[in-house]
């Protein structure tokens, strides 16, 4: 495994993460239990959750597991980093001061609440699941700089945020004279490369770690050559626009490239977003123990220059484009 400092930050992480959104609702607590075993074989010490995962088996229970797993494992902890997000409603809708967003109420709850359900004293990563135009500079920071000084939180981190979100907060951080964001976690593959135009210079610029999550584009970037109905494939396929198949060129090509390379389909669609320079990390959420075959060599692998061009060649941003073509983020600042 390979690893590297988050961001600003002098936190070691793995390059690869380990995701935990399929805990509870896709995979047992026995078979994420198993999991968690053979990510921490591997050498990945990074951890990712959230406070609402957990599907129909209940918001919080991707956490509970989590938890579950370092008391029957004592010492474990002290070999993770551990990041987990707040934002979302974890009770009903509509119930005051629990809707989505960011509040310095909401965050003295909800992060006591995941403490208890991961059975820590703290949280080595705590991200913003989703940036909150209604949250002022003060109390985002304010929040942060007390849970930071409490011992409850080692660092934040943000999610999904735009690449001016990401430069606004960090200068509001930065004045205030705290470290701000080490991380942005955010949707990036060979399928969806909009990052590319602002979030990660944005992130490069300002110090902060990308963690990338669905660097398989959802498993479309896998070798399926079908879908189902209903599958979540299918799922994401309606999601971006596309369908697999012997009639779609792109993934006939990236198949061919994956063969010369020696690798299969998935560790060279996760080597590929590692090789970003913005990148630290890449999240895999993987429901079974034989899903993280090949992920070590991932973090390893260094696709050379000639397999790049023509892997951006088959997955270009910039076909159809009129304008903006070239260097972001100057590019499309016409």
């Amino acid at each position: 495994m390979e690893y590297t400092k988050l961001g600003r930050s002098n936190m070691s992480v793995s390059k690869i993460c380990l995701g935990t959104m399929h805990f509870g609702p896709k995979a047992t607590e026995e078979e994420s239990h198993q999991i968690l075993d053979r990510a921490l074989e591997m050498g990945v010490n990074f951890i990712d959750t959230a406070n609402v995962y957990g599907g129909e088996a209940g918001r919080g229970r991707s956490e509970e597991i989590i938890g579950n797993w370092f008391a029957a494992r004592p010492g474990s902890r002290d070999e993770i980093v551990l990041a987990t997000k707040v934002y979302n409603p974890m009770g009903d809708l509509g119930i005051a001061n629990d809707e989505r967003g960011f509040s310095a109420h909401k965050v003295r709850k909800h992060l006591a609440d995941s403490l208890r359900r991961l059975q820590t004293d703290h949280i080595d990563l705590y991200q913003v699941h989703h940036i909150d135009e209604r949250v002022s500079p003060e109390e985002l920071w304010g929040t942060y700089e007390r849970v930071v000084g409490d011992g409850d939180v080692l660092y934040a981190g943000s999610s999904n945020y735009s690449g001016w979100g990401l430069a606004r907060a960090q200068m509001q951080a930065w004045q205030r004279g705290f470290v701000g964001f080490i991380s942005e976690q955010t949707q990036y593959n060979l399928l969806n490369r909009i990052p590319e135009m602002e979030v990660l210079p944005a992130a490069q610029e300002f110090g902060i770690g990308v963690i990338v999550y669905m660097p398989l584009g959802g498993g479309l970037l896998t070798g399926k050559t079908e879908s189902l109905d209903g599958s979540r494939t299918r799922q994401v396929e309606e999601e971006y626009g596309i369908r697999i198949g012997p009639e779609n060129s792109q993934f006939r090509d990236f198949s061919a490239v994956c063969k010369e390379i020696g690798e299969p389909e998935h560790v060279v669609a996760t080597a590929w977003v590692l090789q970003h320079p913005a990148v630290d990390s890449a999240i895999v959420g993987v429901r079974t123990v034989a899903q993280l075959e090949g992920l070590d060599r991932a973090a390893q692998l260094s696709i050379d220059q000639a397999a790049m061009e023509r892997l951006n060649q088959i997955f270009d941003i910039n076909k159809g484009r009129r304008i903006g073509a070239g260097r972001s983020p100057w590019a499309h600042s016409w």
